[in-house]
């Protein structure tokens, strides 16, 4: 989520933003002097003699190429963020094609890296900026320890104010690590469930629904959207009072327990949910066809594996089962 949608919008560290420039002379782009424009008669110094200092990103590209367009933004937000990890050095290969073909090179866009004076390494096409990163760890190392110390420092404060009840503060401070680390899980899962507080389930659910692939595969993020399909689940099942009085004529009205444990559980009443659900599975395990059980499982890893009320119900399950 970002900038003018985020409700809980912050500030962090010295996150910096740069944008693309086509066509322009050669000069530092926005961001400072870890990116530039080099010519092919400054290639040597601005490249190959800078290489012996850091590796530098050489991207070739052209005014008419989309996809360059797609590919730069992305190359000098991870490489500004870098903070001097390494170097961007862009060549439009219309005013300057010498060096393209020297290289090789015959489709853009095309990013060499350049160690030590020599090409180390390179891709070609507009890749996710999660490769961007993985490619640039590969030549520099891992990122700079200072900026995760302060990502894990804002992570505490914002767990403890949530847990407090302080979704604001929570929020602000996911928020301010979010526009550092717009893919950091713990973070979104963070976010969400400050949006989930707030009973904003459709921006909680926008918030997680539009993550790359492999961000959108972390356990946490997963187990905030199972949170959110049983909080829309149990909107529909009814009046929890009502339950309760069906129960107190029938105890053995399984249909209205389940239904009420579902209910329990996104008010945030776990240990009685799980105890509705241990109740149906003490007496009657075929029911729903084992569907306590499954529903129970289905709460434990929402809840985590550390949750007390998970440890618990754990326990007493597992006596049922092997008892």
């Amino acid at each position: 989520m970002s900038g003018s949608d985020n409700p809980y919008n912050g500030s962090f560290g010295n996150q910096m933003s740069a944008t693309a420039s086509y066509g322009t002379a050669p000069q530092p782009a926005a961001g400072g002097s870890h990116i530039k424009d080099t010519t092919t008669a400054n290639f040597a110094k601005d490249v190959l003699e800078e290489s012996r200092n850091q590796p530098v990103l050489v991207d070739f590209w052209a005014p008419w190429c989309g996809p360059c367009k797609q590919l730069t933004p992305v190359l000098e937000k991870v490489v500004n963020e870098g903070q001097g990890r390494v170097k961007l050095v862009k060549m439009n290969i219309d005013d300057h094609p010498s060096i393209a073909g020297q290289l090789g090179i015959q489709s853009i866009p095309a990013v060499i890296a350049f160690v030590n004076g020599r090409p180390a390494d390179g891709f070609m096409g507009a890749v996710p900026e999660s490769q961007v990163r993985q490619f640039i760890d590969r030549l520099a190392g891992p990122a700079d320890t200072g900026q995760t110390a302060e990502i894990e420092a804002y992570l505490g404060q914002a767990s403890e104010a949530l847990a407090a009840g302080d979704i604001d503060e929570a929020g602000q401070l996911y928020g301010a690590i979010l526009q550092a680390d717009p893919e950091n899980a713990k973070a979104l899962v963070g976010m969400a469930e400050c949006l989930i507080a707030a009973d904003q389930h459709g921006e909680a659910r926008q918030l997680l629904s539009e993550l790359p692939e492999e961000v959108g595969k972390d356990a946490g993020i997963q187990a905030v959207l199972k949170k959110l399909d049983q909080i829309e689940e149990a909107r529909k099942l009814g009046d929890p009072v009502a339950l309760e009085r069906e129960l107190a004529l029938n105890p053995d009205h399984h249909e209205a327990r389940l239904k009420l444990a579902k209910i329990l559980n996104v008010e945030g009443k776990r240990e009685e949910a799980a105890e509705h659900l241990l109740f149906i599975m003490r007496k009657d395990r075929a029911f729903d066809d084992d569907g306590a059980r499954r529903q129970l499982l289905q709460f434990f890893e929402v809840w985590g594996f550390k949750d007390p009320a998970t440890v618990s119900a754990r326990r007493k399950l597992s006596s049922i089962l092997f008892s």
